[in-house]
């Protein structure tokens, strides 16, 4: 077994190919976040990031896309940012993850959208659960009587509310996979509102991101793309979304709506309009990621099965990680799985985001600022 650690932008083409190859053998390993095209573009644009190449027999069976912090602290490729991580490699690869840890110089790293069932990783999940997917591998229609027999109110409401925003705002228009560099930006906008409202740090306040969304938004090929959608009103944009697709898969990212709208619930009509362009445009599911969301729960029509886990190696800085992160982890699990504590932590959070929205709209005194000390 040798392990080698590089760059992305290091691959070669045949590395590469071999990673797609490996990738598309694999339905677990079905998601654009898991592909050597987001490993290349989130490299050109992060210092950090590192790819470790494991060969086995003179082969290449694997490889671990990951970040590399300071004082040997590993994080999975993306971070935060993604809903799936792991290692690419061969179902029946199993080697021991303190090597691997060892040879990416790491003291630990975690993972939280670990696919769950991989042989290296296996023994070191705490959690496995289910995240929601749409279904399409019977087609849309097929999918719409598994939704309509599971909650058939929601559905009829949805629907009601659809053609009740058509008649007071105009006819019901979806964009499917939108090359506008301004629709783009119209759901970015709309996604930093929504962040700040509801006290959650805003993503696209980080000027890397933007970029990294851009890019990949300019993706077209039929292994790895990025997909931007949009329902109008007339001509009105009302909600939208971007997200990346594989060959049979596309994943939810950035949903998003103008909340003058919130009334005819656009998010849950764009998903649905979403998911009926997605079949009709060959792919098999929409992988709504986990999370705590009503929504998902009777628009997904399967599961896949997420799981968190933790590697480290004996080290000082592996226990001051562990205890800075591991705590707090399991408290925002316990809080997500209990329906009541997390509609009041939705509520703290969104009465924090509208009172620091208040604070930062309040004009500055600027008798005030002269007059203090402070000020001088």
């Amino acid at each position: 077994m040798k392990i080698t650690v590089v760059r992305p932008q290091d691959l070669g083409e045949a590395e590469s190919q071999r990673w797609r190859e490996i990738q598309k053998a694999s339905p677990s390993l079905d998601n654009p976040f898991l592909s050597v095209d987001f490993a290349l573009a989130m490299g050109r644009l992060r210092d950090h990031v590192r790819v470790a190449v494991i060969e086995d027999g003179g082969e290449i069976a694997g490889f671990l896309p990951h970040e590399r912090h300071g004082f040997g602290v590993g994080r999975p490729l993306g971070g935060h940012l993604t809903t799936c991580q792991g290692l690419i490699s061969v179902p029946e690869l199993k080697i021991d993850p303190r090597d691997l840890l060892r040879a990416c110089g790491l003291s630990a790293i975690d993972f939280d959208h670990l696919v769950a069932g991989q042989p290296t990783f296996a023994p070191y999940e705490t959690d496995v659960r289910p995240a929601p997917v749409m279904d399409l591998s019977g087609g849309f229609d097929a999918y719409v009587e598994r939704v309509r027999a599971g909650s058939a109110k929601n559905y009829k409401t949805v629907r009601y509310k659809e053609r009740k925003l058509g008649r007071e705002r105009g006819e019901i228009r979806f964009e499917w996979d939108s090359a506008d560099i301004g629709t783009l930006r119209a759901v970015m906008a709309w996604k930093s509102d929504q962040y700040r409202r509801t006290g959650r740090v805003d993503r696209f306040a980080q000027p890397w991101i933007v970029r990294l969304v851009e890019e990949l938004h300019s993706r077209r090929s039929d292994d790895f793309a990025g997909v931007l959608t949009m329902v109008y009103a007339g001509d009105t944009p009302v909600a939208g979304h971007f997200g990346l697709r594989t060959a049979h898969t596309l994943v939810g990212w950035f949903p998003a709506y103008d909340p003058a709208y919130a009334r005819y619930s656009p998010g849950i009509m764009h998903h649905l309009h979403m998911a009926e362009h997605a079949a009709n445009a060959g792919l098999h599911q929409v992988d709504m990621g986990k999370g705590g969301r009503e929504y998902k729960e009777w628009l997904k029509t399967g599961v896949l099965m997420i799981a968190e886990a933790r590697i480290s190696r004996p080290s000082p800085v592996a226990a001051a990680q562990w205890l800075g992160r591991v705590p707090i982890s399991r408290l925002r699990t316990a809080v997500v799985d209990n329906p009541s504590l997390f509609r009041a932590a939705d509520r703290l959070l969104k009465g924090y985001g509208r009172a620091r929205s208040t604070l930062l709209s309040r004009p500055i005194s600027h008798h005030t600022a002269e007059q203090s000390p402070k000020a001088q």
